[in-house]
């Protein structure tokens, strides 16, 4: 009887001990996907309410939006915008470039989209209006972007002092843009469009353009999560900017320098 008792016992102990163990290893494991869930939580880029998918688009009037500034006119050639960090961040570069006697010049800044389709659609149906299509939709891209797919509809690109390559490959151009390689960088600025010696896709190198990196990225990547080829429209040749390939191949055809 003593024996049987004692059986009972211990096949109790064992099975409230498994119980135990079996909650445990329950609990546990309700705890890890918690975790994991809140991981991946994580992982969702979040963005600030004004970026959306028209302000990426260009489709805004920057001119009436408090985010943006006129740079001033002994800095610029003529009535530019750009936002406010873009040129608190370029005044600090100027003012730098200054002391080594450089002196730097924006000479466009801001375009939202119908600025952009005035000058795409100038060049379809005059400057190259004589190439065949598609090829004149490539001809145009070699310097100048398709509306909805342009960095300076964000207010953070900037071209200075010349829109030639030429004026940056000797004299006082080389040393300017000699000063902003070694310098740019410091302030926030990078070339996107540089040689494409080392299989960068889309527009030819662009000495003059700069982007104020801090906030293009992430600008680019809520362009990349949520702009499809159907926003990509209303402006001739549009029908071609899926064939291109325009946003694999140029709105992220830029220097691995604006990718890390």
């Amino acid at each position: 009887m003593g024996f049987f008792k004692l059986s009972i016992k211990l096949t109790l102990l064992i099975f409230c001990f498994g119980c135990f163990a079996n909650c445990k290893k329950q609990q546990k494991n309700i705890e890890v996907k918690d975790t994991i869930a809140v991981q991946n939580k994580d992982t969702v880029p979040s963005f600030p309410d004004y970026i959306t998918k028209e302000y990426v688009l260009g489709k805004f009037d920057y001119t009436q939006n408090d985010d943006f500034m006129l740079v001033p006119e002994n800095l610029s050639n003529k009535k530019i915008y750009v936002r406010k960090e873009v040129l608190e961040a370029f005044l600090k570069m100027e003012m730098a470039a200054q002391k080594e006697n450089i002196h730097l010049t924006i000479i466009s800044g801001t375009r939202n989209f119908e600025h952009q389709k005035r000058i795409w659609n100038y060049k379809w149906n005059e400057k190259y209006k004589n190439i065949p299509m598609p090829k004149r939709a490539l001809k145009i891209l070699e310097y100048s972007s398709m509306p909805s797919s342009s960095r300076h509809h964000w207010g953070t690109d900037i071209d200075l002092n010349s829109l030639n390559n030429t004026y940056f490959s000797s004299g006082k151009g080389l040393n300017e843009y000699n000063w902003l390689l070694e310098n740019a960088a410091k302030f926030g600025f990078y070339q996107p469009y540089t040689s494409k010696e080392n299989g960068r896709t889309g527009y030819n190198e662009e000495k003059w353009h700069w982007s104020y990196l801090p906030l293009s990225k992430l600008y680019l990547d809520f362009y990349n999560q949520q702009i499809t080829y159907q926003d990509i429209n209303d402006f001739e040749g549009a029908d071609f900017a899926k064939e291109i390939d325009i946003i694999k191949n140029y709105v992220n055809g830029i220097s691995v320098e604006l990718n890390k």
